[in-house]
């Protein structure tokens, strides 16, 4: 339900993230329809290896006349979240881990995209888009052997609009939900305030915790069952050794249909070619990988014997955030100016092998909610440097510095441009950016952080400009991004930016049924945004990842990969 932000190289999310509609072009449409432009000197271009590289990725999945159950499967996180707590979590790596661990209501299909019953085995919708009443299952039990009963999904919703637990990113979503109540264990009722286009999915996929294990009078916030925690999906928690693996196992005692794979053990490897030599070795099974590792070292022969190659649309987009606080971005000339000093297309190029597009905004490319006729700043040195001029910063000095007075002081544009380590993408862009910004006589210094203190100063609003992904569902509502509302500590408008027409936009699209007229109201959002650049938008590349030859069954839905099709042939299955 809640956007949640990656770093700019997302490692495979498997069965969490959402990725594109059906109707966009497989890979071997896009090696054999777009154009392709070959350099002067014969060689080929690094768009041209791009598109060449997507050829005999997708195989048809592999399905045996027997299915065995049994096996495990080890798979590759570039980075490790900070809790499993389904609250106050915030980052895509949370969200993939705990939706093999957690149910929720009701869920999408994967490739229709429709609700299907989970924990709930039906529900009723009032006319008014007011009332939603679930009738549970009676069968569910928590991890510990605990019935799963309406009391649970009550006290979830206390919690979430508890303002002492660090729960703003989704809290938002349910600022209109009057209540939720229970006329009896199984059954659970939630009014809403008033109409809001995403009231039912906000209530059949609103996270739930188990009552009976955060009750008991510690801090919700860093309760131990954020580290150790209890669920009552497919796989049951064993074990996190930070910093090292987190091992999920087969819950047995599932009341749906069960997975084949018995045991997952996610990795935590933030070096993108440590984990690939671990792949080759055979101690890692599946990892996305990035461009430039799919497009050359995948090509030996070595790595296409032991894996089958998969590239899908993938719902999120990278972006460069000014953070508005600073006296250099609160300026929309030098935001502007910021953008057009960028050289997203030959960053496109040389960084992503030109597979992706450029984005202007802050919806899924391929959703109706997207402006595809607003197009990109286009890169423009001399006209970046002429609004820089224009808004006073200008090397008074004659230092090669641009400089200001601001409250009496000079002040020289130096900037740090903060990203997560282990991102080799993020680090080639920001030494991209560095080069160009340094031409235009503004410094930026380089900040690479862990994850876990990245986060923190990122949630402190401690940074100058940060490079991330955001990961989009697929019913966008941009409160939690964009609202002025989402500036305070523990909002997701980390920037703050602030403009009231928009916030009334973000106003009345919540309470706009009709998909038409709300999507009007979000293409006017689109243009102030692209007017602003709060943002300057980055791309959005398809998710390339690997999969051992070992495992069967491996599709490619609408949602992308689900390790919960996936099983190994008993021969070839590894010991538990």
């Amino acid at each position: 339900m809640k956007r949640l932000f990656v770093a700019v190289v997302l490692s495979i999310v498997v069965a969490a993230a959402g990725c594109g509609k059906s109707g966009t072009k497989t890979p071997e449409e896009i090696a054999s329809t777009d154009s392709v432009v070959t350099a002067p000197d014969g060689k080929l271009t690094p768009a041209e290896l791009g598109r060449q590289s997507l050829v005999g990725a997708n195989p048809a999945p592999v399905v045996d006349k027997v299915v065995t159950d049994g096996g495990t499967l080890v798979r590759r996180y570039n980075a490790e979240p900070d809790t499993l707590n389904p609250l106050t979590s915030t980052d895509a790596y949370a969200s993939a881990l705990l939706s093999l661990m957690t149910d929720s209501l009701a869920s999408r299909n994967r490739d229709t995209l429709e609700f299907e019953p989970e924990l709930a085995e039906s529900w009723e919708l009032s006319d008014d888009h007011l009332t939603y009443t679930f009738h549970l299952r009676k069968d569910v039990r928590w991890h510990d052997g605990k019935p799963f009963t309406a009391a649970d999904v009550i006290y979830s919703f206390e919690k979430i609009t508890d303002t002492t637990v660090n729960a703003p990113s989704i809290r938002n979503y349910y600022r209109d939900l009057q209540s939720v109540v229970a006329p009896d264990d199984y059954t659970v009722v939630f009014t809403w305030a008033k109409p809001y286009f995403l009231s039912f999915e906000s209530s059949a996929t609103m996270p739930i915790v188990p009552k009976h294990i955060f009750d008991d009078g510690q801090d919700f916030n860093t309760h131990p069952a954020g580290r150790t925690p209890v669920g009552n999906g497919m796989y049951r928690f064993v074990e996190w050794k930070t910093n090292q693996e987190l091992v999920l196992q087969r819950n047995e005692d599932y009341y749906g249909r069960k997975p084949h794979i018995k045991k997952i053990i996610t990795v935590f490897t933030p070096d993108d070619n440590a984990a690939l030599i671990q792949a080759s070795s055979g101690d890692i099974d599946t990892m996305g990988v990035r461009i430039e590792q799919w497009v050359n070292e995948l090509q030996t022969d070595t790595l296409r014997q032991k894996f089958n190659r998969y590239s899908y649309d993938e719902r999120y987009y990278s972006y460069i955030g000014w953070n508005e606080r600073r006296p250099f971005f609160s300026d929309r000339r030098v935001r502007l100016a910021m953008t057009q000093l960028t050289n997203r297309e030959a960053i496109l190029e040389s960084i992503y092998y030109g597979l992706g597009k450029i984005v202007t905004g802050t919806f899924f490319i391929h959703s109706d909610s997207y402006s595809p006729e607003i197009k990109p700043w286009p890169y423009d040195p001399v006209e970046g440097a002429r609004l820089l001029d224009e808004a006073g910063w200008t090397d008074h000095d004659s230092d090669g510095i641009r400089d200001k007075a601001i409250d009496g002081k000079t002040v020289k544009f130096e900037f740090d441009f903060m990203f997560p380590s282990g991102s080799k993408t993020a680090e080639k862009i920001g030494v991209l950016l560095q080069e160009e910004l340094k031409k235009a006589g503004v410094i930026v210094n380089l900040r690479n952080l862990e994850w876990a203190a990245f986060l923190q100063r990122l949630d402190n609003a401690d940074f100058d400009a940060v490079t991330l992904a955001w990961s989009l569902s697929i019913e966008q509502d941009p409160y939690q991004l964009w609202h002025s509302s989402q500036i305070a500590e523990g909002g997701s408008n980390y920037v703050a930016f602030k403009n009231d027409e928009l916030d009334s936009l973000i106003e009345q699209a919540r309470t706009e049924f009709d998909p038409e007229k709300r999507n009007a109201l979000y293409h006017r959002f689109n243009e102030i945004v692209h007017e602003e650049q709060p943002y300057t938008f980055l791309f959005c590349p398809p998710a390339t990842a690997i999969v051992n030859k070992r495992f069967h069954n491996v599709i490619v839905h609408t949602l992308g990969l689900d390790v919960r099709d996936w099983y190994v042939p008993a021969a070839m299955q590894k010991p538990l």
